[in-house]
């Protein structure tokens, strides 16, 4: 049975203003447009919205518009002029968009084109995975009978490489980092062009961990070659060649993230790699974790070695 209550109708309230966003960013936007999609009154939607996510809808289109501008410059700088980045994404001049590009980034689009360094991106969270407690999520669209899930294994090779880290105090997990650092640090890491990867978290094997730092920190692999900016507070490590156990599981509805990790994290615990030849070598390279995208499954990446045999 599906959870139903008035916070939930609230929180599905905005999910659909951020899907109609997303989908709308290259069009013009009006609080008639959210207040018709969410089904409340223009004053209300803003309200709520606010609430929930931290911003006015207009803060947050812009926030967004500028990210996915920001993209379009770093990755064809050689053809795109400003303004035409600027209409795109309904700036009306040149002028109005750099402003709110450097006011948002630091950096003015111009010279970001040029020499494109990492910058802290808006990356919004679905508002249903943020405010749903783990008892809600779990009571939606969930089944009496649990189905027998699917888990794709496979072993893949990752050469020596170079990380740019940001590390916590005591953080174990992904929540604990964000109360500690703030859960923004992912618009920094995918902002850096040179990536290898996508960003990912990172538990360190014990022998990386800096005193009074944490076990769980968040990067992105770059060549070792990397000569870039390194963005204040995070810092360049080197990942030494390694083989990683990949385990993926089966796509899931985005609010049961928590459900579909737990279920990975299971089949982990209860995984003998020694029977295809491997042992776990978590103390030789990190552990990681890619962002969890329900259309994609949760993956997990666990650090092996071959077992010599003589």
């Amino acid at each position: 049975m599906k959870y139903k209550d008035k916070d939930l109708d609230k929180i599905e309230a905005v999910r659909k203003v951020q899907i109609f966003i997303e989908s709308h960013l290259n069009d013009r936007i009006t609080l008639m447009d959210l207040s018709r999609v969410s089904g409340y009154s223009q004053w209300h939607i803003e309200r709520l919205f606010k609430e929930l996510t931290g911003k006015t809808p207009f803060e947050y289109i812009r926030a967004m518009r500028l990210t996915k501008a920001a993209f379009a410059l770093r990755d064809d700088p050689s053809s795109r002029k400003i303004l035409d980045v600027a209409l795109d994404y309904v700036f009306d001049s040149h002028e109005g968009f750099t402003r709110a590009f450097s006011r948002q980034f630091g950096i003015p689009p111009k010279a970001y084109q040029r020499n494109p360094e990492p910058i802290p991106l808006f990356l919004p969270y679905p508002v249903i995975s943020q405010h749903l407690d783990s008892k809600k999520r779990r009571a939606i669209n969930m089944s009496e009978e649990k189905k027998v899930r699917t888990v794709f294994v496979q072993v893949i090779e990752r050469p020596e490489r170079k990380a740019i880290i940001k590390r916590g105090t005591k953080a174990t997990h992904y929540f604990e980092y964000c109360e500690e650092v703030g859960c923004d640090v992912w618009g920094m890491l995918v902002s850096v062009k040179e990536a290898l990867f996508e960003p990912a978290g990172f538990w360190l094997p014990d022998s990386w961990i800096k005193p009074g730092t944490s076990k769980y920190v968040q990067g992105v692999e770059v060549p070792m070659d990397y000569d870039g900016i390194i963005p204040e507070d995070f810092e360049l490590i080197t990942m030494p060649p390694s083989k990683m156990m990949i385990f993926q599981g089966e796509p899931y509805d985005d609010e049961n993230f928590e459900e579909a990790i737990g279920e990975i994290w299971e089949i982990i615990k209860n995984y003998n790699p020694r029977l295809y030849g491997f042992e776990w070598a978590e103390d030789e390279n990190p552990r990681f974790q890619l962002e969890p995208q329900g259309y994609r499954g949760y993956i997990e990446g666990r650090p092996v070695k071959e077992i010599i045999t003589t």
